[in-house]
Parts: C-alpha cells; sequence; structure tokens
C-alpha cells in the first residue's frame, strides 16, 4: 500500500492506492463506489486477472485517502487521473463499481467496466420523496440540526465536505456522458439490484454504441459473489478487442 501527496485547485490530496502483480505490464484499475474502498474491490478481484497489474485507490474522502473540500464527479476524475500520471500508470482497462462507475466513464479507457454502475436516474420511492419534502420545509425553518434523521444511509455520519460533494454527485444523470463514449465497454449488472437495477444497464447498453451487457444473480454487491465471472467477461471483451 502506498500513498501520493499532489495538489488540485490549490487543495491537497493525499490518495492511497495498492498494486498487485507490480511486474505485469498491462495495467487495470479499479474504482470503488460511494462509501467502499479499494480493501472491498481487492477482496472482489484481488485473486483474479493475473496477467494484469492491478491498481486499487482509495477514491478522495474514502478508505485511506483524504478529503477537505465538496467535490464533484468530473474532479474526482481528474484527481483520478492526476495519480495514474503520478504512478505511470495506463488507461487500458478500468472497472468502476456504482459511483465508480461514473469516474471510470469520464477517465475515457481503452475497455470500460461498469459493474452496477450508476449514471442513470432512479425514480425515488414515495417514501423517499416525501422525507425530501420534509427536509426541505424543517431547512425552511432552521431546523437544519435534524438533518441526521432525513439524510440517506450513504450520508450518515459524512463531513460537511462529504455531504456537499455527495449532493453533488448523487443524482447526476450521466446519458450524455454514457452516450459520448466511444471506445469498448462491458456492462455487468446485477438482476436483484434496487440501487442500480438491471433495466438501467440496459439503458447504458443503448447509449455506449460498441458494449456488452452481462446480466448477473445478486444485488448491488454481486461483484463479491460473482468476481471470478467478471473477470472471464473482461478476457472475453479483450479477446473480442484484439
Amino acid at each position: 500500500m502506498a500513498l501520493k501527496s499532489f495538489l488540485y485547485k490549490g487543495n491537497g490530496f493525499a490518495i492511497s492506492y495498492e498494486i498487485l502483480n507490480p511486474s505485469k505490464k498491462k495495467d487495470i484499475v479499479f474504482l470503488h463506489g460511494w462509501g467502499s474502498s479499494k480493501a472491498l474491490m481487492k477482496q472482489a478481484f484481488g485473486r483474479t486477472l493475473s496477467d494484469f497489474r492491478h491498481i486499487y485507490i482509495d477514491m478522495p474522502g474514502f478508505g485511506g485517502s483524504n478529503c477537505d473540500v465538496a467535490l464533484t464527479t468530473e474532479d474526482y476524475a481528474a484527481i483520478m487521473e492526476l495519480l495514474l500520471h503520478e504512478i505511470g500508470a495506463s488507461k487500458e482497462i478500468i472497472l468502476g463499481h456504482s459511483f465508480g462507475g461514473k469516474v471510470a466513464t469520464l477517465l475515457n479507457p481503452d475497455l470500460l467496466v461498469l459493474v452496477a454502475s450508476a449514471g442513470i436516474l432512479v425514480p425515488k420511492p414515495f417514501k423517499v420523496r416525501a422525507k425530501i419534502v420534509i427536509f426541505k420545509l424543517l431547512k425552511f425553518s432552521g431546523l437544519t440540526m435534524l438533518r441526521r434523521f432525513f439524510v440517506s444511509s450513504d450520508a450518515q455520519g459524512m463531513s460537511e465536505a462529504m455531504y456537499q460533494t455527495f449532493k453533488n454527485v448523487v443524482n447526476e444523470d450521466f446519458s450524455e456522458h454514457f452516450k459520448a463514449f466511444n471506445n469498448k465497454a462491458l456492462l455487468c449488472f446485477g438482476k436483484r439490484d434496487t440501487a442500480t437495477p438491471l433495466w438501467t444497464g440496459e439503458v447504458i447498453s443503448t447509449l455506449i454504441t460498441d458494449s456488452r451487457l452481462v446480466a448477473f444473480e445478486g444485488d448491488h454487491y454481486f461483484l463479491f459473489q460473482e468476481g471470478v465471472q467478471i473477470a472471464d467477461e473482461i478476457e472475453k471483451s479483450i479477446g473480442e478487442k484484439s
């Protein structure tokens, strides 16, 4: 495990990362989802794809990486771009889970692997919409100290910078970014996923011209059970690419 420090827009970032199979010539970069870390991505994929140099990264504000200012998804991509340049890593293959899928898309790799990627808006249940309305009324009344009862579980316990970051990224429609992606893409989605449902993967597959969609059993975190199968699909996509 290593730490790389640099400035981005005048702010200091120390990004934690780990490299497996350091002698290999081909790179695959793993970007985790919101609230996750490189350790969990390594748990899912560390024993697969042994012909590749694995690069696992804690994105700003997660795991061992700091974040003291509010960021956008574009900022995350720019910071990852800087890190990859600093450590001499290529963008041959980038795998992103959930929020990491949006960041991976902006990095424009040769092969984009989206695992339960966010980016297509999913209608909120009535209960969630009602909570949003109530919280806005309380905010208008100055009762923001009650925020903890209304924010999603993904936002609980966050610093103000990370909470603002969460608000910046959570409801983004990435349709135009997917449509603009011109390289090859492998889309892996879970049949029982309610956070990024299978139908959102189907939408992305219509937006990315050179894409292939594979449906897996499981929910939003099917990657922990299906890491080997996802790796097999990556190998298949590499074969189709060559």
